[in-house]
């Protein structure tokens, strides 16, 4: 292919794509934070977490494919045990 069809396959590609970004059809991600995903996963369980203010990786316990997070909320502080794809394992702390 000569340099012109290159040109024109990329205007039609950027042209095609434009009114998706417009019209907001194309999603965006919103950044969530360690502690947000982690005070959804214990709500999903039962506990209750209000205002979640920090999550702290636990090196000392954690392990490959097993993180261990202290988890602070408004109302209480949280150790949070995690496998992947499983429920989490929950201990109140404080």
């Amino acid at each position: 292919m000569s340099a012109p069809r290159y040109f024109a396959i990329f205007l039609f590609l950027l042209l095609a794509a434009m009114p998706l970004e417009r019209s907001g059809l194309i999603a965006t991600a919103v950044a969530e934070t360690v502690k947000d995903i982690l005070a959804a996963q214990i709500r999903s369980q039962g506990i209750v977490c209000d205002k979640p203010r920090r999550a702290i990786r636990d090196a000392k316990r954690s392990k490959p494919d097993y993180e261990v997070w202290i988890l602070t909320c408004e109302n209480a502080t949280y150790r949070v045990s995690r496998y992947p794809d499983l429920a989490a394992k929950i201990e109140r702390v404080r």
